[in-house]
């Protein structure tokens, strides 16, 4: 006689690592979630960068977003526009780099847990 197919037998528990598929299906579903906090912590965090020892600063979310630009008016010259550029975008840089060093902080240890023996995951 035929029995239905019960896909629980390919993926289902199975006491004792009767199944390792289990384990390994269970592992990635807690990657994922630990995967989603992360880019939502990253979303939501606040990024400050800056140039000219504070003159400017530049404010921004994890996502790309610039939320704010503050100009000290020392640095503001209506002869010297060039330097008031140059500092705003050594400000973006800064901020740039802030979000990139984030998202690895927050990101590299779960792209180290994709490692796991399968070939162009977390190498």
């Amino acid at each position: 006689m035929n029995q239905p197919f019960d896909p629980s037998a390919l993926f289902g528990g199975g006491e004792g690592g009767e199944n390792p598929m289990a384990g390994l299906l269970a592992q990635a579903q807690q990657m994922q979630e630990q995967l989603l906090s992360a880019q939502n912590e990253i979303a939501a965090a606040e990024v400050t960068g800056s140039a000219g020892n504070g003159l400017v600063t530049v404010t921004g979310n994890g996502t790309g977003e610039v939320t704010a630009v503050t100009i000290d008016p020392k640095v503001v010259d209506a002869d010297d526009v060039e330097t008031l550029q140059d500092l705003v975008l050594g400000a973006l840089a800064d901020l740039s780099t802030k979000r990139e060093a984030l998202a690895q902080e927050k990101m590299g240890p779960l792209a180290g847990g994709l490692g796991g023996g399968i070939p162009g995951l977390g190498q």
